[in-house]
């Protein structure tokens, strides 16, 4: 599948996730094999483009892949606008987010809110499109609720106003993360439209990859709670994809040292208590299921100098069999 001048093989790729895929965790998954990270949303808003959060945000340098970022809003000259900001400061990739179906950014009539809406939809990406030399793409869910599911219309909006590609969540805004997602809806829209279609929701082994790759039909896989604490997840499903059998399980040692990484490049991006605090929730995610882990995080969740959240990784990851030989720092 193509984006633009982008060429994908079934790409696996990193789905945007607000406080989530900022760059340290985007350069990651590139390194593990992700073909396209797509980054946090970044508002429409202009006043709020000064906010460290959304400067931070707007930061690419030394990102290791391709450029994607996600915009969020509901008026479709200040997304145009928000665009070719984001373009002027190197997004190669524009992505709008009609996906999202978190209250604070539905109670704004944004996100998966917008679906509501088919002729703001075309508004929107109509602006989008016009206002950039970038590819644009979509992000949905199937539907606002199980009675009013229209991704089909949506897609045929997306095609008709030259969005490039479309990830669909096989849930519906009112389904939130609730239950199992479905992929009937994703395989319609695959037969409906002639754009590159992106499956996404709840992948989260090669297998499942592979089944839903041929039910729906789709061009590529999304990503995303999946790769919490598992970033190999993407070189993982390729390889499977590739050679229809599994990778060997990744080491101890190697989580381990990955980890180190991801955590010192957190306390480089954001500042060492900033840094130390967002490390956290990855920490959890990389030592759920682990013996002692419950105590651990407790442990861990109370410390804010670097140095010493190292030093607990390194420890207990050592106490973990077999023994590690890891440096901290």
């Amino acid at each position: 599948m193509n984006i633009g001048k982008y060429n994908f093989d079934s790409p696996v790729i990193l789905a945007p996730m607000a406080g989530i895929t900022d760059r340290p965790f985007r350069n990651l998954c590139y390194q593990l094999g992700a073909d396209l990270c797509v980054s946090e949303m970044v508002t429409s808003e202009k006043h709020l483009w000064n906010t460290r959060k959304t400067q931070l945000r707007l930061d690419h340098a030394g990102e290791t892949g391709i450029r994607s970022v996600q915009i969020a809003g509901t008026d479709p000259a200040k997304l145009a606008e928000a665009a070719k900001f984001n373009v002027e400061h190197g997004a190669q990739i524009i992505d709008i987010n009609m996906g999202c179906p978190a209250k604070k950014v539905c109670n704004v009539l944004a996100g998966s809110a917008l679906l509501k809406n088919e002729p703001l939809v075309a508004a929107i990406l109509a602006a989008v499109v016009d206002a950039v030399e970038v590819p644009v793409t979509l992000k949905i869910r199937t539907g606002w609720d199980q009675e009013n599911k229209n991704a089909v219309n949506i897609a045929k909006i997306a095609e008709d106003s030259g969005i490039q590609a479309l990830s669909i969540h096989g849930r519906t805004r009112e389904d939130a993360y609730k239950g199992d997602a479905e992929y009937e809806t994703i395989a319609a829209v695959k037969s409906a439209v002639s754009i590159p279609i992106i499956a996404n929701g709840d992948i989260d082994s090669p297998e499942k990859a592979k089944a839903i790759l041929e039910f729906t039909g789709a061009d590529g896989l999304m990503i995303g709670r999946a790769a919490q604490g598992n970033p190999w997840i993407f070189k993982q499903i390729k390889h499977y994809l590739t050679k229809s059998k599994h990778l060997p399980p990744t080491g101890n040692e190697e989580i381990c040292q990955t980890l180190i990484s991801h955590l010192q490049n957190l306390h480089d991006f954001y500042g060492e208590l900033s840094g130390v605090r967002i490390a956290r929730k990855h920490i959890g995610w990389y030592v759920k299921h682990r013996q002692g882990s419950e105590l651990f995080k407790k442990q861990i969740n109370q410390v804010d100098d670097a140095d010493k959240q190292l030093k607990l990784v390194t420890d207990f990851f050592n106490s973990q069999q077999p023994p590690l030989a890891v440096k901290a720092a």
